[in-house]
């Protein structure tokens, strides 16, 4: 049995030797059209790529509550230190976010506070999701959907005992009788006695 991590080193040489033999033969006439035959390096390998999370998640409920009149140290313990801040736009915070998955659209979002010297004057938000919308957007990669039950019910158990009566587990494993003497761990002493 093969560990799927060699397969793909051996897919992967595979593919570097057929690209050798392509390249071996960029002086032929035909070349073109023996590479449009070939499959795309793309398909043959297949890179781990990471997940990226940049910037600060805003939630529907924080956008929420913040409302205009508020000063701007209320607004930064409701939403956070704000991604950018300008020299020239001092009375504008952007909270910009991006998450980028392998195989996803990427998701960006944008949550502009302006104020009004030390007071929020107003909001500009892209739709933001809630905090359970988001949380369940992070889940794993979806599970390929022939997942096997690895639980055996009592007929499937009652079927294996009578197709092969040697192989035929007990219902209740015999009890270990307790243990009853240790090995002392340390020597006793001098002029002590058990």
């Amino acid at each position: 049995m093969f560990d799927t991590s060699v397969l793909a080193v051996r897919r992967g040489l595979s593919a570097l030797g057929l690209m050798a033999w392509v390249s071996a033969l960029s002086g032929c006439g035909g070349l073109q059209s023996v590479t449009s035959a070939l499959p795309s390096v793309d398909s043959l390998v297949n890179p781990y790529r990471i997940d990226i999370i940049q910037g600060n998640f805003v939630s529907r409920e924080q956008a929420a509550a913040i409302a205009p009149g508020m000063p701007r140290s209320q607004v930064r313990d409701v939403l956070g230190t704000p991604l950018l801040t300008s020299v020239f736009h001092a009375d504008r915070w952007d909270y910009v976010f991006t998450f980028s998955r392998a195989g996803q659209p990427p998701q960006r979002r944008k949550l502009t506070v302006f104020f009004n010297g030390d007071v929020l004057d107003r909001v500009e938000s892209d739709e933001l999701p809630s905090e359970a919308e988001f949380v369940a957007s992070l889940e794993p990669r979806k599970r390929k959907p022939g997942t096997p039950v690895l639980e055996a019910s009592e007929q499937s158990l009652k079927e294996f005992a009578e197709r092969n009566p040697s192989k035929a587990v007990a219902a209740e494993p015999a009890p270990v009788p307790p243990i009853s003497n240790y090995p002392p761990l340390e020597p006793p002493a001098a002029g002590t006695t058990r």
